[in-house]
């Protein structure tokens, strides 16, 4: 029987149809990037104050500037010094105080200042916008409530949780094809709700809803391209397509920097979604697929069109097609922790992806409260990704998978560490070590992916990622919590947790396999008894050798 293989040696590996097909795709990862840390600008938290109705009234009439009313803000003992105070005000009626216009603060001495008591904020607050709005300031989730910010991009990563492996599911049931197309439908819908949420909780319940959406209609797209292609080709399209993330990290503060209301960023965001509903006409379904639901027909309806555009003639009998994918096994959770190896091998990868998540989305979000220029910050953090792909495709073959893979988790942690050292005056180099642990935990990030597939049996392979992945989204729930609300005790701590973890994954590593080179393992055997394996089937090559020269053995002859 011919396979899907088989065929696509004369249809084309990656002739003009795949690579119409792929960069298509890639596109899918661009507005991904926006969803995934947009929160940086969206949930941006400027400098705030609380509201004084009389200090309002009098700087409208006086002509102050929205910072001068600030200096009348309780003076406190932060890390940084002496600094106005977010979160109290004075409990005063200042217009009992004699307030005029001939100077913007207190005709209060700081020392009878320092004898009147503080309250909480009771009016609200005031802003100093800097020309952006974000639902932080719209909800006013600051002080006591800023961790509802956290809530935000928290949600968000529960949506990716449940959509990853819902439509994962989904995508095996019905279809690369359909859940690719479904996950866009919804991306649109939940994504303009979330733009004009009325309230914060109903942004949370649909933020969510997009979350479902995004995370998996971005792997049934990884999934479809892999499947397209032919096998030698596979890691490649998919560091590629990861590259066009940070495509898309580069574009985010363009963007943000001309749009500075965060709802109408959302729609920018948002509508490539609802473009991306015209795939249906763009894009076939993966015949690979199709083969496993034994609709042969369609499958060599779309792979005699993929051949046509590739201007390829096909000469094997393509009416005979099969699955070749097809096992008998069936995977359960057990199976990945049952024996020694596999064990570790699942704690292993497992704590990678929590790392690379925790790392990755932290060291984004942080541009977000360090002070500085955050759209130039942003722009140079996102250069720094575009190395990681050249040099995974430049190592991996020529080094292996386990040094490069663990050199990055190393190169990060160092560089984290070395950076919450280093004294602001220095920015320039405090800039280039923090942009080498975007670069190293950038790598990491993307090679966890791929080793990840090569250290499972075929019949568990799929069951193996999608399990040790949700941890990448544990990761990113945890994320933004460590970063805001450790920041707030020391700004540098979290760099120190980012640094530890990091230097754990890498060692971790180490303990992994070496992978180039080996085939990948059809049972957990192989897994469990390499060098067995190994040594039966260079006995057998063996035995071959010797076999006289003049002995032939009857074969049946194979249909093809």
């Amino acid at each position: 029987m011919t396979t899907f293989d088989d065929i696509l040696e004369e249809a084309g590996k990656f002739g003009r149809s795949q690579k119409r097909i792929f960069g298509l795709l890639c596109l899918v990862s661009m507005p991904f990037s926006g969803v995934y840390v947009g929160i940086v600008f969206q949930g941006f938290t400027p400098q705030h104050w609380c509201r004084d109705p009389a200090v309002s009234q009098l700087r409208d009439s006086c002509g102050w500037s929205l910072r001068d009313s600030r200096n009348y803000a309780p003076l406190v003992n932060t890390s940084a010094g002496m600094e106005r105070s977010q979160c109290l005000r004075y409990d005063l009626d200042w217009n009992a105080t004699g307030l005029t216009c001939d100077y913007p603060a207190p005709r209060l001495s700081e020392e009878e200042l320092s004898m009147v008591p503080t309250a909480a904020c009771k009016e609200g607050w005031e802003y100093d916008y800097e020309g952006r709005t974000s639902f932080a300031t719209e909800f006013d989730l600051v002080c006591a409530d800023a961790w509802l910010v956290d809530m935000y991009q928290a949600t968000l990563n529960v949506g990716f949780l449940v959509g990853s492996i819902a439509i994962g599911y989904l995508a095996d049931r019905f279809g690369r094809k359909m859940s690719f197309l479904m996950s866009n439908l919804m991306n649109g819908i939940a994504g303009i709700i979330v733009a004009f949420a009325p309230n914060y909780v109903s942004l949370l319940v649909f933020r969510t809803l997009y979350g479902f959406g995004v995370k998996g209609g971005w792997v049934a797209g990884y999934v479809l391209i892999t499947e397209l292609v032919g096998v030698e080709y596979r890691r490649t399209v998919g560091v590629l397509y990861q590259m066009f993330f940070s495509v898309g990290i580069l574009i985010l503060p363009l963007i943000a920097y001309f749009i500075t209301d965060w709802r109408w960023l959302q729609v920018v965001i948002t509508a490539p979604y609802i473009c991306f509903l015209s795939y249906y006409w763009f894009i076939p379904e993966s015949p690979r697929w199709l083969l496993s639901q034994n609709n042969s027909r369609k499958a060599v309806e779309i792979t005699e069109a993929i051949a046509k555009e590739n201007k390829k003639t096909l000469s094997k009998n393509i009416e005979n097609l099969k699955d070749d994918t097809a096992v008998s096994s069936t995977a359960t959770f057990m199976d990945l922790i049952r024996t020694p190896k596999m064990r570790k091998h699942t704690f292993i990868l497992s704590f990678n992806w929590f790392t690379s998540a925790v790392v990755y989305q932290g060291l984004i979000m942080r541009l977000g409260i360090l002070g500085g220029n955050v759209y130039i910050d942003f722009l140079i953090s996102g250069l720094v990704e575009f190395p990681a792909a050249f040099l995974i495709l430049f190592t991996i073959e020529r080094i292996g998978r386990r040094l490069p893979f663990a050199t990055a988790n190393f190169v990060a942690g160092a560089a984290c560490l070395i950076t919450a050292f280093i004294p602001e005056s220095m920015f320039w180099f405090r800039t280039a070590v923090a942009c080498v642990g975007r670069l190293g935990i950038t790598m990491a990030f993307e090679m966890v992916v791929f080793v990840n597939t090569e250290l499972y049996p075929t019949f568990v392979r799929n069951l193996g990622v999608s399990v040790c992945s949700t941890l990448c989204d544990v990761g990113g729930i945890v994320a933004p919590f460590l970063l805001y609300r450790l920041a707030v005790i020391w700004l540098e701590l979290p760099l120190i947790i980012f640094g530890a973890i990091a230097f754990v994954a890498g060692g971790l590593v180490l303990l992994l396999p070496e992978t180039r080179g080996v085939p990948l393992p059809e049972t957990i055997d192989d897994i469990e008894n390499p060098k067995k394996n190994k040594g039966d089937t260079l006995k057998t090559q063996q035995m071959e050798n010797l076999l006289p020269s003049d002995v032939t053995t009857k074969k049946e002859p194979v249909d093809v």
